[in-house]
């Protein structure tokens, strides 16, 4: 556990409101209005709306404060979080049915979030600038337009780093939380009766009086705890105290009073639950206000942003997706990433999101399905956390995990009712990401069968090479390759066309673990073979940058000596023939083709200096 002084722990607190709460802090923006308002609305009365409040706060305690907050947090994978952490923690080492089934789950999950990540931005942002409307109807055709250029603006600066602004987004989203609890308080004082749906018989009442259409209007209520999710992915930026302490005495209380207040200016005037949030300021300080909730929804966006080009890396790292080219925005903290090639693909898909969508209100349909989903898998995750690894008892966390996958599938049931409404859209982004992650990797595996049957052991090369090497050339070739005890083809089809070899030769494997953090002086493994070849194994986690020059470098430490000066990084170029010999389908064939023509360069991802990359091509039949 990361220790924290009394300053520095303040400093995290401040600094996780803006990374951690943005998401789930910019929901009252839209979440008690989407409750009575759309097709999906119900009456306003005052037992309905005692009712929401109630299923809303008790949802706030006990899926984000019990759930996540004390239990989830827990789970934690060597400091990190996150559904992809959480599937590594529990992942068996042999490849079993269980290893396959618990791997579908968790890729499925982390792609799920990508959906989040292109609604987000689109529903916070466009939300926020509707407020525009209450001040005068004026804006009210520039809706579209100004959110499209705030959009613009959030991805086109994604390339400068958050390093810079990051130190803001902690103060701006602590004036936001304090803002919603003025907000709040000022309209409970003129109706304190509203604080009788802190009562939990009022959300058991509801579903009494309304039936069918309260699992319907559970959807909507679900938009309170969407961010959830995000308490437990940036754990590895924070740590489990400041999120706690940031959580129990600011973002929750503050949340409540908002929504207890937006309720009371409900019960007020009926007609106030078009926009009961902006509702709620007076008139001097709606401009203030939408200025403050766009910042929000910015820093929001941002975060999401930020933690799908986390998870992206993640995700390369361990072998599920298809290499990208990486910028680290920062030279001090490696945990700041750009992707490029994801970062427009996320831009283009969040502008026809508000395009096709028009209103937040619609785009509510859309939410929720993807994060109801995630939260399901990590929930019956969990459930293996705490029975292999805590070693808790079979009947604690059957009654423990029943009791939360009672909740999880009630919002689960009630979201995916919203399908037709928009829901199918993270449904069908999760579900193309997925067929995606899973034909990488086991693209990647059939490749490495296909290469280990074109190449001999080393043990067989050993007595290959010293009757076929004609020369030995000076300096020093370093191979690259993924197994170990095979030859890595690039030094075998070179010394078979042009019958030489270097003086000194590294075989270096590259391995990432399924931990978040490796010390690659402690993990590393060298041998040597005979007086030219040497063996060399270095070890990562899938959260470590990965630069081979500097990681070699640093192994002098370790007294290990290699040449860099007079070096030439060898590469296998493989290209894929496409056959009927694998059992993959023609479509994941030619689909596993296109992503491995289009990933970036091996040379680039490991930081390799271009003028002394040799590649050797090789085709593989797949």
């Amino acid at each position: 556990m990361k220790s924290m002084s009394s300053n520095n722990g303040l400093k995290l607190t401040i600094g996780a409101l803006g990374i951690v709460f943005g998401d789930i802090g910019t929901s009252p923006l839209y979440a008690l209005r989407v409750c009575f308002t759309g097709t999906s609305g119900i009456a306003v009365s005052e037992q309905n709306v005692f009712g929401v409040l109630s299923l809303i706060v008790w949802s706030l305690i006990l899926v984000v404060s019990i759930k996540y907050v004390l239990i989830i947090l827990r789970a934690d994978n060597e400091g990190e979080g996150g559904i992809l952490a959480l599937m590594a923690l529990v992942l068996p080492k042999k490849k079993s049915r269980k290893y396959f089934l618990i791997l579908s789950m968790g890729l499925f999950g982390s792609a799920l979030l990508y959906g989040d990540g292109m609604i987000t931005p689109a529903i916070s942002v466009l939300s926020a600038v509707e407020g525009l409307q209450i001040a005068t109807p004026f804006f009210e055709p520039f809706i579209i337009s100004i959110t499209f250029i705030i959009l613009l603006g959030l991805f086109f600066f994604q390339s400068k780093g958050t390093g810079k602004v990051g130190m803001i987004f902690g103060p701006v989203i602590l004036l936001w939380f304090l803002s919603l609890a003025v907000l709040g308080v000022n309209t409970i004082g003129r109706h304190p009766e509203v604080l009788k749906a802190l009562n939990p018989f009022y959300a058991f009442h509801f579903f009494l009086i309304n039936r069918f259409h309260s699992l319907v209007v559970l959807g909507a209520v679900f938009l309170a705890v969407t961010g959830g999710e995000a308490l437990y992915a940036d754990l590895g930026h924070f740590g489990k105290k400041p999120i706690r302490l940031g959580w129990f005495y600011l973002v929750l209380p503050c949340l409540i009073l908002n929504y207890f207040g937006q309720g009371a200016l409900i019960l007020d005037n009926p007609k106030n639950v078009l926009n009961p949030f902006y509702l709620l300021a007076p008139g001097w300080a709606l401009y203030p206000l939408v200025i403050l909730a766009t910042l929000a929804a910015v820093i929001a966006s941002q975060a999401v942003i930020s933690g799908a080009f986390s998870l992206t890396y993640q995700a390369i790292q361990l072998g599920f997706v298809a290499r990208f080219r990486i910028v680290h925005t920062s030279p001090d903290e490696k945990g700041q990433i750009y992707i490029p090639q994801l970062n427009w693909i996320l831009f283009f898909a969040t502008i026809a999101l508000v395009g096709f969508f028009k209103t937040s209100d619609n785009l509510a349909g859309a939410y929720g399905v993807a994060v109801s989903t995630t939260m399901v898998i990590t929930t019956l995750l969990a459930f293996l956390v705490m029975r292999n690894v805590w070693k808790w008892s079979l009947f604690a966390c059957v009654s423990l995990i029943g009791f939360f996958l009672m909740i999880d599938l009630s919002f689960f049931l009630a979201n995916i009712v919203k399908v037709p409404q928009g829901g199918w859209v993270p449904l069908l982004v999760a579900g193309t990401i997925y067929f995606m992650m899973t034909t990488w990797y086991r693209g990647k595996r059939m490749m490495a069968i296909q290469v280990n049957r074109t190449t001999d052991s080393l043990n067989n090369f050993l007595t290959y090479y010293q009757n076929k090497a004609q020369s030995v050339v000076d300096g020093t070739a370093i191979y690259l390759t993924r197994n170990s005890n095979a030859t890595p083809p690039a030094l075998f089809y070179n010394l078979k066309h042009n019958k030489v070899i270097h003086e000194k030769i590294v075989i270096l494997s590259v391995q990432f673990d399924p931990v978040p953090h490796v010390d690659l002086l402690k993990n590393f493994k060298v041998a040597t073979l005979d007086n030219h070849i040497t063996l060399l194994a270095l070890h990562y986690g899938y959260m470590n940058s990965t630069d081979i020059p500097k990681a070699i470098q640093r192994l002098k430490e370790k007294g290990v000596m290699i040449d860099l000066k007079n070096a030439t990084y060898f590469l296998g170029r493989e290209s894929v023939e496409i056959t009927k010999d694998t059992g993959m389908s023609p479509l994941r064939e030619s689909l596993f083709d296109f992503l491995g023509r289009n990933s970036a360069r091996v040379s680039k991802y490991f930081n390799l200096p271009s003028e002394k990359v040799f590649e050797i091509g090789l085709r593989i039949r797949l």
